[in-house]
């Protein structure tokens, strides 16, 4: 045999790995399972509850902090917008009202509710509401009773007057309004409600609260309160004239002293009466007169119509006289009657005192 062939074949050698057997783990009781688990459980004392509270408000304040930081940026940032609103509201009405004299009704609504002065009295602000409102008045009763138009040349000329009325208008109740403090002369809202009863009992305006207000409405652009409000401030001005006419009086009274002493009516009234249509006939009216008379005072109507024949009324204020009126004779709807008048002085003679004493100050330019 070949020497190779004697040498001894080398195997490969095989390493075995032997598996140890698992272990079986002895399952713990219910009891040992607890007594693990809660020994795996932190330990709450004062420490740990302070511990996790500021945790959770750290983690909190990453959100809070920016949402109270934007919160205050929305409040300025709105105060600026409402601030810079309101400024810019008031530039455009200041604009409009002491500038371009704007009449319309949404700025009549904003002095309505903001008391702008339109001129100065001494110590007394004379408001632009309150000339707005003798203008407008004018202005309505031109554009839809006489078509007026405003925006012509003549129309703006006649428009020019208006306001210079207006303005006038306003100053003069001012200073009645000063003399009346003065004096104590007062108005009240019932003698008023009695003088709007007497017109339209008297069927002067409208028989019915309907018609009134139409009436208004279509005439002056004016509900009823305006109405009211312009009544009164006319029957303030006959009061103050009526109590500093002292003269007017002394000589009203006189006379109706004397025929409560059975002097003669129209003797009277052709010496002392200041009517000269009607003196010179024992102050007798020309024609019957109806309750409706636009040409009689609606006061010496309801006077004349209270009247039985052959009596004689008290002092009457008219607001450019003081009368006495006598009763004829009654007709039904219409009587024969007879007057003693005493002219009082215009409202001019008291006012210009004041004025030259206090000079208006206005605030606006009228052509």
């Amino acid at each position: 045999m070949n020497k190779n062939h004697k040498k001894k074949l080398k195997l490969p050698k095989v390493k075995l790995k032997i598996s140890k057997p698992k272990l079986i783990k002895r399952s713990k009781a219910p009891d040992e399972r607890m007594r693990d688990a809660l020994a795996n459980v932190p330990k709450i004392t004062n420490e740990t509850v302070s511990e996790h509270r500021e945790e959770v408000l750290s983690s909190a304040r990453k959100y809070i902090y920016p949402l109270q930081h934007s919160r205050k940026r929305i409040v300025k940032l709105s105060s600026l917008i409402i601030s810079l609103a309101i400024i810019l509201f008031f530039a455009y009405v200041g604009v409009e009202l002491y500038k371009f004299q704007n009449t319309s009704g949404f700025i009549y609504g904003v002095t309505q509710v903001l008391p702008l002065p339109v001129a100065k009295v001494g110590s007394h602000w004379v408001s632009y509401e309150s000339y707005l409102f003798e203008l407008r008045r004018y202005m309505h009763y031109y554009q839809t009773q006489q078509q007026v138009n405003f925006a012509s040349t003549s129309g703006r000329k006649q428009l020019d007057l208006y306001k210079q009325q207006a303005m006038s208008t306003v100053i003069d109740n001012t200073y009645v309004k000063e003399l009346a403090n003065k004096y104590k002369i007062t108005v009240s809202n019932q003698a008023v409600n009695d003088e709007v009863t007497m017109v339209q009992d008297q069927n002067r305006l409208g028989s019915s609260q309907q018609q009134l207000n139409a009436v208004l409405s279509d005439f002056w652009g004016w509900n009823e309160a305006d109405f009211k409000r312009e009544l009164k401030q006319q029957m303030l001005e006959q009061a103050v004239v009526g109590k500093l006419d002292t003269q007017a009086n002394q000589q009203a009274q006189s006379v109706l002293n004397q025929l409560h002493h059975g002097a003669n009516f129209a003797t009277l009234a052709s010496q002392d009466s200041n009517d000269g249509s009607t003196r010179n006939n024992g102050g007798q009216f020309p024609s019957p007169i109806a309750q409706n008379d636009p040409n009689i005072s609606p006061l010496i109507t309801q006077a004349l119509f209270s009247l039985k024949p052959g009596q004689v009324s008290g002092i009457i204020n008219t607001g450019y006289t003081l009368e006495i009126v006598k009763v004829i004779k009654d007709e039904g709807n219409k009587v024969i009657g007879a007057h003693i008048a005493f002219n009082l002085q215009p409202l001019s003679t008291y006012i210009k005192p004041l004025e030259k004493q206090q000079k208006p100050e206005y605030f606006i330019h009228i052509r």
